[in-house]
Order: C-alpha cells, then structure tokens, then sequence
C-alpha cells in the first residue's frame, strides 16, 4: 500500500490546521455559513437532513488495518457508533458535530487518511478493482495508476471548481470490477499485441436521475500520456460543461449532447497542446509509485487444504458461503474473501465500530493487515490461506459479516438517500431493506456447484442433490 512521504503529511497537517481555524470562525461568527461552506465542502463535511456528515477518502478502497481502528475510534467517539461506507468506496460518517471535525481529522492525519476532496465540484476519490494485485485474470495492477492520478489531481488549481463533481475509475483485469463504464471518466489498462501498456479511455458514463454508458473516446493511448489526456478531458468538459443547470452539468450530459465523436475531437484537439509536456509520464516516476504495491512475501502453499475439503464437503452453510463469498487468489494456497455488509434490517453498507475492530483483527491474522473496500460496499481481506477460511467464516458468522449473497440482488447498492440526503430523490434505504427481505423470504438459495468444484479441482465430485418428485402434480 502507498505510504505518505514527508510532503504528503506535511500537505495533509496544514490542511487540517486551516480547516480548524476555519471551524473556529465558523463557530465564532466571523464566517457565515455561506462562507463556510465551501471551505467545508474541501473537507468532505455536508449539511444534511439532521446533522453534519463526514465523509473520508479511501483512496481506491485499500485500508491498512490501523486505519481500520481509527475509523472505528471516529465512529463511536464521534458518531452514533457506526459508519456507512459508499459507493465511492469512501466512509461517511452521519451524525456529527462541527466544533468535532478537527479532531476527526486530526486522528486521521496520524494515520495518512483525510477527507480532502470527497464533496463538492472537484475530482473525487479514484476507485479501482477490490481484487487489484490478487486476481488471476489481472493484465496489471490499477492501483499505481490510480495512485498516480490521485497524486496529480488532488489540489490540482484547474479542476478545483468543476461544473459538477467528477469521478474516476481505473481497471486492469479482463473483467471490469471497477465499473469503469459508469464513471464521469474511465481507464482500462491492457497490453496490446506488441506487449505495450496502454489504456483505453471513457467518457461520459454516469448514474443517477439520467444513466448513461460511457463511451470510448481514445484506444491505445501510451501509458506516457495518462495524465495529459485526462488533463485535456477535464479542460474541455470544465470549459463547455453547464453551470446553469446542476442536473444537466455532469460530463455524461455533454457527452451526450455533443455525441462522443465530436466530444472525442475535441479532446485530441486540446490534448495537441498538452503532449509531451511537463505532465508526461516517465518510467522513474512510475517506478517510484509502484514500488509500494509490490506483493507481500507468501507463504508457498498447495493449490488447496484437507481441512478445508473437509469443511467444505460436510458444512453446507460454509459451502454456500465459499460459493458466494470466496474468490480465487492468483498465488496458490490463497483465497480473496468479501466480508458481506448486506444482512437484511441492516442499511447496506453499515458497520458498527465493534465490527470494524473485528475485521482489523482479522485483517491482522489473515490478511497481512490489508482491507479492501469495494464499490458494492463489502469488505474484502484479499489475502487468506484457504486453510483459514472455515476460522475466518465461524468469526465472520458472529460479527454478522457472512451473508452468502455476494452478486446476487440481495447484495444491494444503496446509498442513504432521503433519509439522511437533502438531494436524494428517494428513501433509499428501506427500499433496499424491502427488496432484500422479499428476495430472502422467497428462499431462493445458491446450491454449491461449479465454484465450489473450482476451489477443489473436483467438479465431478461435487453435484447438486436431486430434484424432488410430487406425483400427484406431476411437477418437479
């Protein structure tokens, strides 16, 4: 994982030392909330419905596990004694009170994390695939890249006042985890057929009251020229993109208007004026990023475990949950485990300040002190002997994070809508609720087939039981 150097924390302390004066005045009077806000804005603190939310970056969803208890200390001396982590692969805290932000982001600081440009018309936090560095079908690992556009972009003077907030998703795998298609801009990383770097790149891709697929507006570009093409992306969207309009100013709405060969064109030409300059990617620089990202040292371990065939043929609810929960790891022996925060009553993406110490504990033991945050808002320990698994499930079971529903419709995406957003167009969160329970009463249930054969290398060994007979119905 990235770790601050000296310039980092020097930047990330004088921040938080600016906010508090900003909050003193604030709290003084000499600043109106008018004032305030956008200086709060900066700092990832909202105004909502009830109470002041918080909401910290997590620079592509990657945790260490004291970061983790730190989270966890916010919530509950902060908090109402939980956090809800985002789609943005973020946390937010929704119960808290102004004249305690400093210190918030204080304790945070002492563990390399901020809430530096999670709100407001900026470039937001970069989100990347939750299994980067640890999935077998992975062309190259996102996250030095992502590292590298963080890097470039946060505090960048151009981009600080947007028409509309804008996000960015980078993937390197042959299966997009990032939803890269959804973002204001995507990457996809990928060698070509000579073996070189070089990415693709999407436009015009968005969620919200007007979905909208991004488009491909550049194939092939030279990793060399990643910042200078996104620099010229964010200048013509930030000189043509509507400011009058708050729902019709994202990207996806200029895109769309102009068509994105023309968006496209527009681009190329700014990007002429761009090329080869200062911005311009060099080997030593990405050498210098990459260096934090190399794998950890593995134990060299066999493909699989007896004690866990074992567990896995015997225990039906740890099969079901291996099915759903448990991914390949491109290093033998190991396992990626998505700790599931969709228990039905539960708002998705909740977690106690109880169970984030927990998953830190594991993280520890299993994991290499290493958390995943995923835009489905799980949590994922990338990391874990196969022969740990049926001891990390009995802990997972107890703490409510083993759900075996991970890709299914009752692992649902929701952010907190009405009922905390002053912007939200709907109550989402007992809409998820609703949706959950009728999918869960309805008792439809994945059966360990074909996944749970791949994690043995004995799908002939593994069948579903047989379907019961009803002779008077006739039906099977």
């Amino acid at each position: 994982m990235y770790q601050y150097d000296q310039y980092d924390q020097t930047i990330v302390d004088e921040r938080v030392a600016q906010y508090a004066d900003q909050v003193r005045r604030r709290l003084s009077g000499e600043l109106s909330e008018e004032e305030f806000r956008p200086l709060r804005l900066q700092n990832g603190l909202y105004y909502q419905r009830h109470a002041y939310m918080h909401r910290i970056a997590i620079p592509y969803g990657n945790l260490r596990s004291d970061q983790m208890r730190v989270l966890a200390q916010i919530a509950r001396e902060h908090d109402r004694g939980y956090g809800h982590f985002s789609t943005r692969s973020n946390i937010q805290y929704n119960w808290i009170k102004l004249e305690e932000t400093p210190e918030i982001l204080r304790k945070l600081a002492a563990v390399q994390m901020h809430g530096i440009q999670t709100s407001g018309n900026c470039i937001r936090n970069i989100t990347a695939d939750q299994f980067a560095g640890v999935a077998p079908d992975e062309v190259v690992d996102p996250r030095p890249w992502a590292e590298i556009l963080r890097q470039w972009s946060t505090f960048h003077p151009e981009f600080a006042w947007l028409p509309r907030k804008f996000k960015i998703a980078v993937s390197g795998s042959k299966e997009d985890r990032a939803a890269v298609q959804i973002h204001d801009m995507g990457v996809y990383l990928r060698k070509n057929e000579q073996g070189e770097l070089v990415a693709d790149i999407l436009a015009g891709g968005g969620m919200g009251r007007t979905p909208i697929i991004g488009a491909i507006i550049r194939k092939d570009l030279p990793w060399q020229h990643l910042l200078t093409y996104c620099e010229a992306v964010l200048r013509v969207y930030n000189r043509y993109g509507r400011r009058d309009n708050m729902y019709k100013a994202r990207i996806k709405i200029l895109v769309k208007a102009l068509s994105p060969e023309k968006f496209s064109a527009q681009v190329e030409e700014e990007w002429q004026h761009l090329k080869d300059g200062p911005s311009t990617l060099t080997q030593a620089e990405v050498d210098r990023v990459s260096q934090y990202f190399q794998p950890p040292v593995y134990e060299k371990l066999a493909d699989t475990d007896a004690s866990f065939e074992k567990h896995l043929l015997e225990n039906r609810a740890f099969a079901r949950w291996v099915e759903r929960n448990v991914r390949p790891h491109k290093v033998s022996g190991y396992s990626s485990v998505t700790l599931s925060l969709k228990p039905t009553t539960i708002a998705p993406g909740d977690a106690t300040d109880a169970q984030m110490e927990a998953v830190a504990d594991w993280a520890d033991e299993y994991s290499l002190g290493e958390i995943r945050v995923s835009h489905e808002q799980n949590l994922i320990l990338a990391n874990v002997k196969k022969r740990d698994l049926f001891a990390l499930w009995e802990k997972a079971k107890a703490q409510g994070f083993a759900t075996p529903n991970i890709g299914l419709l009752t692992d649902i995406i929701a952010c907190p809508g009405g009922d905390f957003c002053s912007l939200a167009n709907a109550k989402s969160i007992p809409i998820a609720l609703a949706i959950q329970e009728r999918f869960q009463r309805s008792g439809l249930r994945v059966r360990p087939r074909r996944r749970i054969a791949e994690h043995l290398g004995l799908y002939q060994r593994v069948r579903s039981p047989p379907r019961r007979q009803h002779r008077h119905s006739g039906r099977r």
